[in-house]
């Protein structure tokens, strides 16, 4: 039975933890992680979420972009698990959005990321998955994928003015949109 799992927040080492590789995805244990990703992201209001946020130190994340409240605005995607995942390309071109995190509550900040990402990961079946992500969903992944070498979002802001509440940006950027 899937379950939500606890969200860690900032300042759990975990977080900071450079998570480890994946070696036996049919293990039950990964799988029923990945199963409690998916009901924890979904109940979380989250578009994303790595395994170190539920303190499980592994290199599994959930990519799954839908309108929600935390992101009215988002693409509807069929969630998917992410093994091992590899970021092989990248755009030239980077954009500065607004991101949130499930384990750091309560803020924003404008990140900058690579309007597109191609990546490679292996899928919980064990098949190897080549993709190319763009815009918002290249966003999601290269925030997860920090997660795996313990960067959380604020470590890659240009600078702290680029920091905002969750109601300032309710009131500023959802609301104007």
């Amino acid at each position: 039975m899937s379950e939500m799992l606890s969200i860690i927040q900032l300042g759990n080492p975990i977080l900071r933890q450079k998570a480890a590789e994946v070696e036996n995805i049919q293990d039950k244990t990964i799988q029923k992680l990945i199963d409690d990703l998916m009901v924890s992201v979904r109940e979380a209001n989250g578009v994303g979420i790595a395994a170190p946020q539920v303190a499980q130190s592994y290199r599994v994340m959930i990519v799954a972009s839908r309108p929600n409240l935390r992101y009215p605005h988002a693409p509807d995607m069929e969630p998917t698990a992410m093994i091992n995942p590899r970021i092989i390309g990248h755009s030239s071109t980077v954009n500065k959005d607004w991101e949130g995190c499930l384990s750091i509550p309560g803020i924003r900040g404008l990140v900058p990321r690579y309007e597109s990402v191609e990546v490679e990961y292996t899928d919980r079946n064990g098949k190897k998955q080549r993709q190319l992500l763009t815009n918002f969903v290249a966003r999601i992944f290269q925030h997860e994928y920090d997660h795996f070498d313990g960067i959380v979002f604020l470590d890659r802001l240009e600078s702290n003015l680029d920091i905002v509440t969750d109601q300032e940006y309710q009131k500023l950027v959802v609301n104007n949109i």
